[in-house]
């Protein structure tokens, strides 16, 4: 029997090209595997039942029920870094494997952060809309705001933070983190100090969110934490949409509790037309696609293909998040 892998279908079409570019399905046909396209919000999970694998695009949940309907399956991969909506213990307990890119990632998320970062200092969108409606008379009213001596805090000081660190401190900025352990190699050798939260946002200047999306975090910046930044501040997201309370942080938009935001993650996705967050002059906003160049693509989807197709011949892959499920064994029947 031929191994089957299961293409979620939030960025596929049906001859297989994908949003993102070249996903390169040849290699995988190539190493003798199937693969077909499943729904990424199906009505149930009848669809799992024939899978070996589920190569998701996007966040289709993968629980302890769900994985019941799918006896043969063995490997979860998804294309990109966070997993948030894979309960990792049940898949270590059902024996399937789960894997993510998350150094293919690193780089292209923390420059579209960094993009982020300037187009919000330097009030890039606002200067745009001045230039095509022929409103050259406000520009003062957008005068940016300095890298030199500002302060950026990075929430969720992992890899990609300690990239987009090395990268602010570039254009002039002093960084300093926070993550959950309070300690990092990348830190220490970076010169960047990691203090709790409410410190960094009392302290810095411009917020990077970039940590994971749990339910510890969930909800992770409201209004509290909002009141605690200065009024010149800035928020930038890249991590996930519901690390911020969103009402929360449009009354802080519209009051002046903070000066702008820069946003590439919603809570829900999209957001409807009508959220106010679409409205406000002191936003720039991003389809969560604002890393996505062909590089992120070639990179992001080697890494997810050689998972794939070692798993597929029995072997190890590279980035598994539970390495534990590859000691079980799935009986099929």
């Amino acid at each position: 029997m031929s191994y089957l892998l299961g293409i979620t279908d939030d960025a596929i079409e049906a001859d297989g090209s994908s949003v993102h570019g070249d996903l390169r399905l040849d290699e995988l046909e190539a190493a003798g595997i199937e693969w077909r396209i499943i729904e990424a919000h199906p009505e149930n999970d009848d669809d799992l039942a024939e899978l070996d694998a589920v190569y998701a695009l996007g966040h289709r949940p993968f629980d302890a029920e769900v994985l019941r309907s799918a006896p043969r399956l063995r490997h979860v991969a998804r294309f990109g870094a966070g997993y948030d909506t894979i309960d990792l213990d049940a898949c270590t307990a059902a024996g399937v494997v789960v894997t993510n890119t998350p150094a293919a990632v690193r780089r292209p998320l923390a420059l579209a952060g960094l993009t982020l970062v300037l187009a919000t200092t330097h009030n890039l969108v606002q200067k745009h809309r001045l230039t095509v409606e022929s409103r050259w008379g406000e520009r003062e009213a957008w005068r940016g705001t300095a890298t030199e001596a500002a302060t950026l805090g990075v929430v969720g000081f992992g890899s990609v933070g300690a990239e987009l660190a090395a990268l602010a401190q570039g254009v002039g900025f002093t960084v300093i983190g926070t993550n959950r352990s309070g300690r990092s190699e990348a830190a220490s050798r970076l010169g960047v100090e990691l203090v709790d939260l409410d410190a960094l946002l009392r302290a810095a200047d411009v917020v990077v969110l970039c940590a994971a999306l749990t339910p510890e975090t969930r909800g992770l910046i409201g209004a509290r934490e909002l009141a605690l930044m200065g009024a010149d501040s800035v928020l930038v997201n890249i991590g996930r949409g519901g690390l911020i309370d969103q009402p929360a942080l449009v009354d802080a938009l519209r009051d002046g509790t903070i000066r702008a935001a820069g946003l590439d993650v919603f809570d829900p996705e999209p957001p409807a037309p009508d959220d106010p967050l679409l409205s406000l002059p002191n936003v720039t906003l991003a389809p969560h696609s604002l890393c996505w160049t062909d590089a992120f693509t070639a990179a992001v989807t080697r890494a997810a293909n050689d998972d794939i197709i070692a798993v597929s011949r029995g072997e190890a892959p590279v980035h598994a998040l539970n390495p534990a499920a590859l000691e079980l064994e799935r009986d099929p029947a």
